[in-house]
């Protein structure tokens, strides 16, 4: 009897450390600032960038399924969503900060053309201000009236000088956002695909079957967080295009 009670000891505490590490992110945690930020981004960001209102719209984390090639795909679709949410959070913070500068905090949560128009209203006899489009990239120059020359470029007043670095991080930011969502689309694509495939290279990773069922519900919460991020990106794509066309509209150009 003792024997057999040592012996069940002894299996349970080896299933229960192998399931722990099945269980484990497949990124590591975040330094504790960076949710920090992160976190006070979600917290502030207004009500039109939550694309899934009553979802979870956090950062997307992995289990291991323990076949290295499946484990690396499931780590580039979470690298990769983490890096799109963070540009798009980073794109709302600049066009907030904007508003909030030029006081149009009651404007749309993506639009900042009222922020360009009060500019060029509040600084005419001054400055003639424009947003300039290149491609996908846009900015906010400001040329002197009269003839200043360079020095007088160069001492722009302050608010004018946070005006053109928000608008610069807003270009930034979106198209990155698109840009991630491209390849983000792609590394989805082929996992939502390739899901009765995976299920039997998991089935025939596992040594025994009480692994193959954990490794079978990792795989199973992978992929609904692979949905999940799905759903999120293509929102943050379709913002992030509104604000490309906004700046083309303002600039006078059509994308």
């Amino acid at each position: 009897m003792l024997q057999k009670m040592f012996r069940l000891l002894c299996c349970c505490c080896f299933s229960s450390d192998s399931s722990n590490n099945e269980r484990q992110p497949l990124l590591p945690p975040r330094p504790s600032s960076e949710v920090g930020e992160a976190g006070s981004a979600r917290q502030h960001r207004p009500a039109y960038s939550n694309v899934q209102a009553g979802k979870r719209i956090g950062k997307l984390t992995m289990r291991r399924v323990n076949v290295p090639e499946l484990d690396r795909r499931f780590t580039d679709t979470a690298e990769t969503f983490n890096e799109q949410q963070d540009r798009y959070e980073a794109m709302l913070r600049h066009i907030r900060n904007l508003q909030q500068s030029c006081d149009c905090v009651g404007a749309n949560d993506l639009d900042f053309a009222e922020c360009v128009r009060k500019i060029r209203e509040e600084q005419e006899a001054a400055y003639r201000i424009s947003l300039k489009t290149k491609g996908y990239d846009f900015s906010l120059t400001v040329e002197p009236v009269g003839s200043g020359g360079k020095d007088e470029k160069e001492q722009l007043p302050a608010p004018l000088r946070q005006a053109q670095n928000e608008v610069k991080g807003i270009s930034e930011s979106s198209k990155a956002t698109i840009s991630k969502g491209t390849t983000l689309q792609e590394l989805i694509g082929w996992l939502l695909r390739s899901q009765s495939q995976m299920a039997e290279q998991v089935k025939g990773a596992a040594e025994t079957y009480q692994e193959q069922g954990r490794l079978i519900e990792n795989l199973e919460e992978n992929l609904r967080e692979v949905r999940r991020a799905k759903e999120l990106s293509q929102g943050y794509r379709q913002h992030a295009g509104s604000v490309l066309t906004e700046a083309a509209q303002i600039a006078g150009t059509h994308l």
